[in-house]
């Protein structure tokens, strides 16, 4: 059991929130539920299939990636809305969300692990996104193709990547960023001088755009990519407190 305090305090500083004061999503504890915390939940997405697992194993604390709060904050508190706020409340639920922050950390973020997962070499930062680098640009330990190196992370991701390119186009110098980059990731990728974009959506607009550029793209779903970071503060947190953790796998297939 821990208080929710100070785990607060833990994740604020373990993911330097101030440094992302731009990003859209007012990162941080979203809602504030019971002081003492037995069990956290971990998940993606801030939805009501979360919130009724959270009800359902008897959690105390969600951490999220994609959180409820966004820019100037909700309008009406009616619908869908009030129907996650009620079962947070009622439960005494409290709702922690990262965006950024977990987007760009160095070691738990969701382009740090995928980088870690085809074991990218000299990594500089690389996407630049509300004011902050949010990927990572490297190289490869040993020059792989496209189809492996997509291969390698379906396997570990459980999905079937997204392909544009050749199978056989053999790479060296890779650039990461999760989520969707949309067309100013491929952009970016040229800019630095790689082979392959690895991202979670494939835009129809960035088909072409790869195409005249030279870029390969490996696109493993915004959901998939996204997964990573919060498995690793799930494991950090569990190292770090006397506290049961568990997993939330609500996939959106995209």
């Amino acid at each position: 059991m821990i208080k929710i305090s100070d785990l607060t305090v833990f994740l604020n500083k373990t993911l330097d929130l101030p440094t992302y004061s731009e990003d859209v999503s007012n990162n941080g504890l979203q809602i504030e539920g019971n002081e003492e915390i037995n069990r956290i939940l971990f998940a993606v997405d801030a939805c009501q299939e979360v919130f009724d697992i959270a009800v359902e194993k008897d959690c105390d604390f969600i951490f999220v990636h994609h959180g409820l709060s966004w820019g100037g904050g909700l309008k009406r508190w009616t619908g869908i809305n009030a129907n996650r706020f009620r079962t947070l409340f009622a439960n005494g639920i409290s709702l922690y969300a990262a965006h950024l922050p977990l987007d760009a950390h160095a070691v738990y973020g969701n382009n740090a692990i995928l980088a870690d997962m085809i074991d990218l070499q000299n990594r500089q930062p690389f996407f630049e996104y509300d004011g902050v680098n949010i990927g990572f640009t490297g190289k490869l330990i040993e020059p792989s193709s496209l189809g492996k190196i997509a291969s390698g992370l379906g396997d570990i991701l459980e999905v079937e990547p997204l392909l544009r390119g050749n199978d056989e186009e053999i790479i060296t110098r890779c650039a990461i960023v999760s989520g969707g980059g949309g067309v100013d990731s491929v952009f970016a990728a040229a800019a630095a001088e790689c082979e392959l974009l690895i991202t979670g959506e494939m835009e129809h607009i960035m088909h072409h755009v790869a195409r005249e550029l030279g870029i390969s793209i490996i696109a493993l779903g915004h959901y998939a990519s996204e997964t990573t970071g919060v498995l690793a503060m799930q494991k950090l947190i569990s190292e770090t407190f006397d506290v049961e953790t568990l997993f939330a796998e609500v996939p959106t297939g995209l």
